[in-house]
């Protein structure tokens, strides 16, 4: 399933920097960001996007080492990864309790203006850091561009058919990213369907280890489907999934909005999920996360989530 978040999340990626109709082309020349989002996901310790980062993140959520991830797990660790981030800038809001908060989701993504001075200076800043050739996408004073993952249970032990039809519909919408889940003890990622099939990329194939190369740029052949992908029939799915959906601007969220409204809720007993305006007065307040108070970075391997997201206080008890 890591495998799997990964790739949810570098088609966001790809559509946040190269748009969603880019299509790569082998032996083609690709622009930087290309090879800047594949640097995110190599098997080092010290890239955002690692194996090691998400399967190290996912000790904060109770998963041990080389432990099964479920889909609300690996939506967690990416929502956390990604405060780490600067260059992608995503806001990642998961779900809570299968409702989707439109107030919560407007408070997170609204990036609080800057003087055109501090933003200046901020850039010039945040370009020295990063060298002569390296852009400034993380520095967004308005809509971060957001990543939008919904946790669901669509039964018990098989999927409700109830579910099916509204299920379909997510991958018709412009913002879809697809879908996290499978079948016991097989993650896959869904892109499509056809019929009563899901169509599915399987990561259980094992590649050689890929590293980049001196000029910065990354030997990508086997991130790329080298053959057709998988169907599988709908019932077969595990009920536990994870929708995902990427609204670069606040009229893609807008539009999609509508068109749950419109082809998801429309039905008035057993939805899928629940779209509400306003945060629920008995849920805690809403807080938008940031980025803790550490000396680490996304870049680096974060040894221990234990005091990264942690809320409780320490205490001493004094003889008096």
């Amino acid at each position: 399933m890591l495998r799997c978040g990964q790739m949810m999340l570098a088609q966001a990626l790809i559509c946040r920097h190269l748009g969603r109709d880019w299509q790569w082309e082998k032996h083609k020349k690709q622009p930087e960001e290309y090879h800047r989002i594949l640097r995110c996901f190599l098997d080092r310790k010290d890239c955002c996007y690692s194996i090691h980062q998400m399967a190290q993140m996912g000790v904060g959520e109770g998963k041990s080492i080389g432990e099964w991830f479920g889909p609300n797990t690996v939506a967690q660790v990416l929502k956390k990864l990604a405060l780490f981030d600067e260059w992608n800038s995503l806001a990642v809001y998961v779900s809570m309790d299968n409702t989707v908060v439109i107030e919560d989701i407007k408070k997170m993504c609204w990036c609080p203006a800057q003087s055109s001075s501090v933003a200046h200076s901020s850039a010039h800043l945040h370009r020295s850091a990063l060298g002569p050739n390296k852009n400034t996408a993380g520095l967004c004073p308005g809509w971060k561009p957001l990543l939008l993952i919904i946790p669901l249970r669509l039964g018990i032990n098989h999927i409700n058919p109830v579910y099916i039809d509204a299920f379909k519909e997510c991958f018709k919408m412009p913002q879809s990213l697809g879908a996290l889940g499978g079948k016991p003890n097989n993650a896959y990622y869904f892109i499509g369907f056809l019929g009563n099939e899901l169509i599915y990329l399987d990561p259980h194939t094992t590649q050689s280890f890929v590293d980049s190369e001196e000029n910065g740029t990354v030997d990508d052949k086997s991130f790329h489907c080298q053959q057709a992908p998988h169907r599988m029939k709908i019932m077969n799915l595990d009920p536990s999934v994870a929708l995902g959906f990427f609204c670069k601007e606040e009229c893609d969220f807008d539009n999609w909005c509508s068109l749950v409204q419109k082809e998801i809720l429309k039905q008035q007993s057993l939805r899928m999920f629940e779209l509400v305006q306003k945060h629920p007065p008995h849920w805690p307040p809403f807080i938008p996360p940031t980025k803790p108070e550490v000396t680490t970075t996304g870049a680096e391997l974060i040894e221990s989530t234990d005091k990264l997201f942690e809320l409780e206080e320490e205490f001493e008890i004094l003889s008096v």
